[in-house]
């Protein structure tokens, strides 16, 4: 592992030391990582990963997304949309597996492109990264928030207003229990990886409990004559937006959206895709597994796997429980049960929801931290926020930054229109990690990968082509957002990070 004869010494590729395509070996990375003062520990094993990976997949979308689609775009048909969405998320699985168990290092996405594609890329990728994350992060402690304050509220107890958040007609607030409960995590990873996947399991089985209740309580209230007709004939849609507010398919080719029928389940697979976000973070967390090459490429596809079969069956179970029709769009599967005289299970519901969003919140932090780290300890960003803890082997001075940043936009900011952002950044790295698998083949073939995607370049070349397509049935106005964010990247790296990456001749090192 110690010969980069197929890579100069200094880690580069594509010309002078100084280039935007310079690369960062293999090698390299791994050597980086056994640096006393930058080396996270390892303690992560494979039923920790899936647990990670389901944690932040199984939230809000399970018990909202499924009935709201059904309504609006696909009918019963939205579990054949559930399947292709998964279907995308498995090519991008394939290819995330691969680089995971061949760079095991932290950073993802970021680290792959850096291996394979160049620094420019990589920094793309790490700055589109640390904003989805952090963005999610916020937006999932908000939801959290007004879970806990509506059964406060039941309980007969309630917050003061002013602490309850932004509010159009009372004017500027503070959301408490948002900007809290993003401290209190940030707190539980500073300690240690170990302490934070024993919490995330805890709260990872009670959710999957629930979920798995409502299945089969539900199954127990299905009438076939939901389900008919199973794909509902095609129609126009109603109320489609202009402008940008159109999706980026209709403003290119002047394409008119539709609803229902064979292509209402490719555009419901175009929404319900933000359920399955998340489970590429499992890749942050390699570099602190102690078996990555085996263990990375299991907990990303069992992760996958698992909340595939569990939104396809609630799909099921909701649309056979009420007719797609009459689903209400905000809390659809608990109004079907009280629609069947179930009040029960609604609450059963909402504890199930606001359990599952703190797993959720903990690994996108997790996530976004161990982005920045390794920005950080290649140079592109102050060395000083790669710095591990002596006692708990965690970047904390990553985490406590971001965990504050994240709580104070949290706790001022409602940001639930910019969650659409999340969506577009998460494909954007498939598509580069995709196209780095290629590269990196062609590149480096000498290389051990102890996981290979299967039928290359086939399978990348479809999951580029996938994430692409749900890319541009997006809102234009998604696209113009993502581009300024990139456009502030591009002038952070050619002020700061060009030179002071650690590949850069006068860089540190």
């Amino acid at each position: 592992m110690d010969s980069e004869t197929p890579q100069p010494p200094t880690g580069t590729r594509g010309g002078a030391r100084g280039g935007v395509l310079r690369t960062k070996s293999v090698e390299r990375s791994i050597r980086d990582t056994e640096e006393p003062e930058h080396a996270l520990r390892k303690s992560l094993s494979a039923w920790d990963l899936t647990v990670f990976g389901v944690g932040v997949v199984i939230g809000t979308g399970i018990f909202v997304l499924t009935g709201q689609v059904a309504k609006t775009n696909a009918g019963p048909a939205v579990a054949l949309s559930f399947v292709v969405s998964g279907v995308v998320c498995a090519l991008a699985a394939l290819c995330y597996a691969e680089f995971a168990s061949t760079v095991p290092v932290a950073g993802s996405a970021y680290t792959f492109s850096y291996a394979s594609i160049g620094e420019l890329p990589a920094w793309i990728i790490g700055w589109d990264l640390i904003l989805e994350l952090a963005l999610g992060c916020a937006v999932v402690a908000v939801g959290w928030s007004g879970y806990i304050r509506s059964l406060l509220d039941t309980a007969g107890a309630s917050l003061p207003a002013s602490l309850s958040g932004t509010s159009g007609s009372g004017g500027f607030g503070f959301d408490l229990l948002a900007f809290l409960l993003v401290l209190v995590l940030t707190g539980l990873l500073v300690v240690g990886m170990k302490l934070s996947a024993r919490v995330t399991s805890i709260v990872v089985v009670v959710k999957v409990t629930v979920v798995l209740i409502v299945i089969v309580a539900g199954a127990f209230y299905l009438k076939s004559s939901n389900y008919q007709p199973f794909v509902p004939p095609a129609q126009g849609a109603t109320g489609a937006q202009g402008g940008l507010g159109a999706p980026l398919v209709q403003l290119i080719f002047g394409y008119r959206p539709t609803t229902f029928g064979v292509w209402g389940i490719f555009t419901a697979a175009a929404v319900v895709f933000f359920a399955y976000i998340g489970f590429d973070i499992v890749a942050t967390a390699a570099e602190e597994t102690r078996n990555p090459q085996r263990d990375v490429p299991r907990g990303i596809l069992g992760s996958l796997a698992i909340c595939t079969v569990l939104y396809v069956a609630v799909s099921i179970v909701v649309t056979g429980m009420q007719k797609y029709t009459d689903l209400s769009t905000e809390a659809p599967l608990a109004d079907a049960f009280k629609a069947n005289h179930s009040p029960f299970f609604a609450g059963v519901i909402s504890f199930g929801a606001a359990v599952g969003l703190t797993a959720v919140c903990m690994i996108l932090l997790l996530g976004q931290t161990r982005v920045f780290f390794a920005m950080s300890r290649d140079g592109l960003l102050p060395r000083m926020f790669s710095r591990v803890h002596p006692a708990f082997g965690t970047p904390y001075r990553s985490t406590l930054l971001l965990g504050l940043v994240v709580a104070v936009v949290a706790g001022f900011t409602s940001i639930s229109e910019l969650s659409e952002l999340v969506n577009i950044g998460t494909l954007f790295a498939f598509v580069v990690v995709a196209i780095g698998v290629v590269v990196l083949r062609r590149t480096r073939p000498d290389l051990p990968r102890s996981f290979r995607t299967p039928l290359v370049p086939l399978v990348p070349v479809l999951s580029v082509c996938a994430s692409a397509w749900l890319m541009i049935n997006l809102p234009g106005e998604t696209w113009v957002r993502f581009g300024i964010w990139m456009a502030i990247g591009f002038v952070i790296y050619f002020l700061y990070g060009r030179s002071h990456s650690r590949l850069n001749a006068g860089g540190p090192r």
